[in-house]
């Protein structure tokens, strides 16, 4: 897609160009569509088609009473060129499977702190959805609210909206024996994808991060990693898309998330020992097309259950790596900067999971007999 024009080649080799014509009766936008063969070919028929469309167009700042899914709409549309693509997909998915199937035919003065509590609560014990992803949807439409109540042309009501508790479930972790013994099998007959795991193992990287990582992203003369790319798979947002879903290699979504590792000694060894040749290759596979997450996930649940281990998922790899880490003294700060956190307390309350030897341990260091 060119930059700030929705023109965009398709699977089929034509050329698509998307622009606004209108609004119906209801107020909501109208696109209209121009192909052809080349870009220059589709832009001119586009430039055509906007001088028999209406030369205004009302905005929801117009003077019109618009239901309250055009404010939506609207509020995505102003935000997404700020937004990183995988933002913007979860932004959509949640406006279109939740907040405007529910809420959007209300209009804005309709809207009461009753209804969006019923709609919170309908959330929670009708779509069994989690007290987090509730409160994720919820701050969206908190947002998608703010943004209506500055543009809406009537009076609104003052609007409450009560967020679940978010409660911690317990974060797996694997113990230090299971640990030996998942490292063990790993480096037994070691691959390239094994080493990938291991590599996840002793840093924390995200499934992501790890298999976007190329090998000129690592230096052994630095003794180092940096992390600047992940890949993920997201839903299509093209109604012509031939799949629901497509992977997409590009950067992390938080600056933080851009960032420098150092290696220890010992994944030092490993590197030396398991690193392709190509600078342009990637790490898991040892050519310069990437292994999809899905694919390492479905290989290292076969490793986990020929380790026999239970209710371990790659993920796990970094709570184990946080929660080693702090057990052997790293601070905070420090292991926030090695997993990519904003901030030190997402640090804490999400990854740090003291054991009961930790505890006891820490409890020994008391000296309650002399307390001079």
């Amino acid at each position: 897609m060119r930059t700030g024009e929705n023109i965009f080649k398709r699977k089929d080799g034509r050329w698509e160009a998307r622009y606004h014509k209108g609004r119906d009766a209801s107020g909501k936008l109208l696109y209209g569509f121009c192909y052809g063969k080349t870009y220059s070919e589709a832009k001119a028929r586009m430039e055509e088609a906007k001088k028999s469309a209406p030369s205004w167009m009302p905005s929801a700042k117009a003077n019109l009473r618009l239901p309250f899914y055009s404010f939506c709409d609207e509020w995505l549309r102003i935000n997404h060129p700020r937004l990183h693509t995988s933002t913007y997909v979860k932004y959509q998915s949640v406006l279109e499977k939740y907040i405007k199937p529910q809420l959007g035919g209300f209009y804005p003065d309709e809207l009461t702190s009753r209804i969006i509590s019923d709609f919170s609560q309908k959330l929670l014990y009708e779509k069994r959805l989690s007290p987090k992803t509730v409160k994720d949807i919820l701050l969206i439409l908190h947002s998608v609210l703010e943004y209506t109540q500055k543009n809406y042309s009537g009076r609104m009501n003052a609007i409450e909206i009560i967020y679940p508790k978010n409660e911690q479930g317990k974060i797996r972790v694997l113990s230090i024996q299971e640990q030996k013994i998942l490292t063990e099998y790993l480096l037994t007959n070691m691959d390239l994808c094994k080493f990938g795991v291991v590599l996840s193992l002793w840093t924390g990287l995200r499934i992501g991060e790890i298999c976007a990582l190329r090998c000129s992203n690592i230096s052994l003369r630095d003794k180092s990693i940096q992390i600047e790319s992940t890949i993920q798979r997201l839903k299509n947002l093209s109604p012509d898309a031939k799949t629901k879903t497509s992977v997409m290699l590009g950067p992390p979504k938080s600056p933080a998330s851009v960032r420098t590792i150092p290696l220890t000694n010992q994944t030092l060894d490993l590197c030396q020992k398991m690193l392709p040749d190509r600078e342009d290759a990637f790490i898991l596979s040892g050519i310069p097309h990437y292994m999809e997450p899905r694919v390492l996930q479905f290989r290292f649940q076969k490793y986990v259950d020929d380790c026999n281990l239970k209710d371990v998922h790659f993920h796990t790899l970094r709570h184990t790596f946080a929660t080693r880490c702090i057990e052997a003294g790293v601070d905070v700060k420090s292991l926030s900067e090695i997993l990519g956190h904003a901030n030190a307390t997402i640090t804490i309350n999400r990854y740090v999971h003291c054991s009961m030897d930790m505890k006891r341990k820490n409890l020994d260091k008391l000296n309650l007999l002399n307390l001079e």
